[in-house]
């Protein structure tokens, strides 16, 4: 059974991500694609931390300060990036996302609404109650590694 779980989430996870980049090309023939691939990876770990420090995305993706800083620099000249210094301690920046970052994103999650709505109707309400609760149970307890959204 392990076997067959497994291969469904990948399929399932795999398509979510097909159905991005395949958008994401398409931005490309009008120059809207701004970002590369691993700033795309940058910004949606910033975004998922809310709000880290310099050193909270250098430490979670494992990554020198430096080349933190390097890279948020460039996410913050596109604008996809913001500093604002920390009120707690004044050395520190807090790093926060821009609307121009979810708009790129909205990609992503537009597809994902999608599919939630053909997951509402074609399931009943006990069925999809099932699966938003193993979700969360998942995303709560089973994945301790990242950290809580």
């Amino acid at each position: 059974m392990a076997a067959a779980l497994d291969k469904a989430f990948i399929d399932v996870y795999t398509k979510f991500k097909l159905q991005f980049y395949r958008k994401i090309f398409s931005r490309f023939e009008t120059r809207e694609a701004s970002l590369t691939a691993v700033e795309t990876f940058c910004v949606e770990v910033i975004d998922a931390l809310k709000n880290p420090t310099v050193s909270d995305f250098a430490k979670f993706v494992n990554i020198s300060q430096a080349n933190a800083a390097y890279k948020i620099q460039n996410l913050v000249k596109k604008g996809y990036v913001s500093k604002e210094r920390s009120q707690e301690d004044k050395r520190e920046y807090r790093l926060s996302v821009t609307d121009k970052f979810y708009e790129y994103n909205r990609l992503n999650t537009d597809y994902v609404s999608a599919v939630v709505k053909r997951i509402d109707q074609r399931f009943t309400k006990e069925e999809v109650a099932t699966f938003e609760r193993i979700l969360n149970v998942i995303s709560e307890d089973l994945m301790p590694e990242v950290p809580a959204l």
